[in-house]
């Protein structure tokens, strides 16, 4: 653990966010900041997600929500972002690619039911749920997830249940919180600039089908 490094990295990319930001901003984005580096005590986070979660927050902040990270949600569940304005809530999740050793060999299908499995499960805390990820990362988010509820086919929720209980059994999903799971945006970090690109699901999915296009790659 090195405190300082860690201390000196939360500061350097929450001033970049902040650059000719309010007053308002400053203080609500400080907090956040702080609030990570008392977890970093409590070794509880890592800083390249913590970077992240900054850059998040203050995107959140700057529309005038109050922000928390590293929220508890239930016994088995934190999230990484949420949000708060008037009535409304927004938990933000982040997604790196990260795909452990022992997925190796199936890398995709680990990463899909990753993805459908935080959508299902974190959407019902809250008003609206956003996925964010890096600029240098794809996020494989399974169609049945781009279509209002209504025009989900039991089929389609059975192959996502089928799914992520292959990889994600305790507690496993039933089928009800997959059919009602929402995805409102994706966020695109620019860890660089301190960053974010929100767009809606289906507009980051026709841009990822378009990358898979030109590169020959299929998702």
């Amino acid at each position: 653990m090195d405190l300082e490094k860690f201390t000196r990295d939360v500061n350097e990319v929450a001033y970049k966010a902040c650059v000719n930001e309010d007053q308002i901003v400053l203080q609500r984005v400080n907090f956040v900041k702080q609030r990570l580096i008392d977890l970093y005590k409590r070794n509880l986070v890592k800083i390249n997600h913590s970077v992240m979660e900054i850059v998040c927050a203050k995107h959140l902040i700057k529309y005038g929500y109050e922000v928390d990270v590293e929220r508890q949600l239930s016994d088995t569940l934190v999230c990484d972002v949420y949000a708060t304005k008037g009535d409304g809530s927004f938990i933000v999740e982040i997604e790196t690619g990260f795909t452990p050793p022992e997925h190796a060999l199936d890398p995709m299908s680990y990463y899909v039911a990753r993805i459908a499995s935080k959508i299902a499960r974190y959407s019902p805390f809250a008003s609206k749920f956003a996925l964010a990820t890096p600029l240098v990362s794809v996020l494989p988010i399974p169609e049945l997830f781009l279509k209002p509820p209504r025009y989900r086919k039991a089929e389609e929720v059975k192959k996502i249940k089928e799914l992520c209980d292959k990889y994600y059994k305790s507690p496993p999903l039933d089928t009800n919180t997959i059919l009602n799971a929402r995805l409102h945006s994706v966020y695109l970090i620019n860890i660089d600039d301190a960053r974010i690109t929100e767009l809606d699901p289906d507009t980051y999915q026709a841009l990822v089908e378009d990358l898979n296009n030109s590169s020959g790659f299929a998702v």
